[in-house]
């Protein structure tokens, strides 16, 4: 079941790893390299297409969070990147986010990361969201597809 479906669950941002097609990995490498970070990740839906990972939806209980991880492909990511080129080009970039500016040109794939806040009754029920946890599964995937993440709501290269 999608967590846009699950009344436990608040969205809050997307995130992006933007990488080329032909880095995409199977769903066993993502599940592997998420299941690396900790132990009590619960990994739902994991769907392959071909042996290619499709979408994947993350439980992080101790974050107070979940993930909805979904591939997307084609003419939309290459317009993506065309844009944000032409953004970053006008900021002002440290060596390392000029290095992954220019990984960045060649990518034509993506994975979306929707981030989600477990819903709290009142300030007692539990933790606060923690994107810890998604900044985790960010470079994870990242290192698996050879990709660059994105936050764009801070315009910043991760």
């Amino acid at each position: 079941m999608s967590l846009f479906e699950n009344d436990n669950y608040v969205y809050r941002d997307t995130f992006f790893v933007l990488f080329e097609d032909h880095n995409r990995p199977g769903g066993t490498a993502i599940k592997t390299a998420i299941e690396q970070i900790a132990e009590n990740y619960e990994l739902k839906n994991l769907r392959e297409v071909d042996g290619e990972f499709e979408s994947v939806t993350i439980i992080c209980p101790h974050d107070s969070s979940a993930m909805e991880i979904t591939y997307v492909g084609g003419e939309e990511v290459v317009e993506q990147v065309s844009n944000l080129r032409e953004e970053f080009q006008t900021m002002t970039l440290t060596t390392e986010e000029h290095d992954k500016l220019r990984c960045l040109s060649k990518c034509n794939a993506r994975f979306d990361i929707y981030h989600f806040e477990r819903h709290q009754e009142s300030e007692e029920d539990g933790e606060m969201l923690d994107p810890g946890g998604l900044l985790l599964i960010m470079e994870r995937i990242s290192n698996v597809c050879e990709g660059v993440g994105l936050d764009p709501q801070s315009s910043s290269l991760l």
